[in-house]
Order: structure tokens, then sequence, then C-alpha cells
């Protein structure tokens, strides 16, 4: 082998370690870029047609903690939730994990029904579908029924059932909050 030619053949395989390393760092966070769907601000201007109230906040202690720890299977991460609330329309940024990261959700509830229910954020590289208004839809128009869990069932998505129970378990959250938070006024 010529110099030039064993010249070459070592930058090439120098390349192609420098590459390799780059993906082995770089592949994870490949894996888990977040797809954001809509800000929590933009989420919240369009909640209140572009005049949001002031946040209030709900502290998650005693019988609220208690409740939510029902409600979730486990205790929320945070001891309070801040939320926006006018006229009995209250607005929700929630967080839960789905197979192994959070999905950020918002909810809007008036009175005592859900009326939007959007994933701000999804982080889990499948189950995506989960975002999509065909699936989110579905929670509009539901209520708190007594042991905690919404009036009515939400439909699955076949490889996305973790993501879906996480959806359904932040509705649930969203409308026993809004009811202990003096946003619902009935």
């Amino acid at each position: 082998m010529t110099w030039a030619w064993a010249t070459a053949f070592k930058a090439m395989t120098a390349a192609k370690t420098i590459l390799m390393v780059v993906l082995v760092i770089a592949a994870p966070s490949l894996a888990s870029a977040a797809s954001v769907y809509e800000t929590n601000a933009e989420f919240i201007d369009r909640g209140y047609n572009g005049s949001p109230p002031e946040p209030a906040v709900v502290w998650l202690s005693g019988e609220t903690k208690t409740r939510v720890h029902e409600i979730l299977g486990h205790n929320y991460p945070a001891l309070r939730v801040r939320y926006w609330c006018k006229a009995g329309r209250s607005a929700w940024i929630l967080d839960e994990i789905g197979k192994e990261l959070p999905i950020t959700v918002g909810v809007i509830i008036n009175q005592q029904y859900i009326s939007n229910l959007s994933v701000l954020v999804y982080r889990e590289n499948r189950g995506e579908e989960v975002a999509t208004p065909a699936f989110t839809d579905q929670f509009e128009h539901r209520s708190l029924a007594d042991d905690g869990s919404l009036d009515q069932s939400i439909d699955g998505i076949t490889g996305a059932t973790l993501s879906v129970q996480a959806l359904t378990r932040l509705a649930s959250m969203a409308l026993y909050l809004h009811s202990v938070s003096g946003c619902y006024d009935g």
C-alpha cells in the first residue's frame, strides 16, 4: 500500500470512530426528543381568548393530597399546582409519566365538565397518537364520577396504553382539583 493510500485509510478510520462516538453520545437525546405541540402560555391564552386571569394555587396537602394520590395511584411530584380561573372556567397544566417520561397536558374545565384536553409536550418515543384531536376530543364533556374516575370510559390506542392511562388520570385529577379550587361555583 502506498503512503497516500495508508494516510487516507487512517483518516477514514478516524472519521468513522469520531462519527460513532458522536452518535453514541447523541443517541439518547435523539431518542427522547420531545414533541412540543403548544407552549404553556399559548394554551392558557387560547383557553381565555387572549386575556387569561392571574394564576392561583391549590396546595396538595391533607384530604386533597390523599384524593390526588387515589386518582393517580401515587403522589403528585409537587406540593402545589398552579391554575387559572375566571367565571367558573379553570385551566390546568399537569404532568404524568406515560411509560418512562412525563407527558405535559393542559385541561380546561367549564363548571364541572372538561371543555378541552390538549397534549402540550409528548416525550415518549411511541404512543404519540394520544396527542391527536381524534383521541383528545373524547375527553370533552366528561365529568368526575363519585369514585374519582371519569364518568365515561375513554377508548384506548393499541401500543399507547400507558399514555392513554396517564391522560385519563390527569383529566380526573384536573376535574377533582377544579372542584376543590373554589373556581367551580355550582
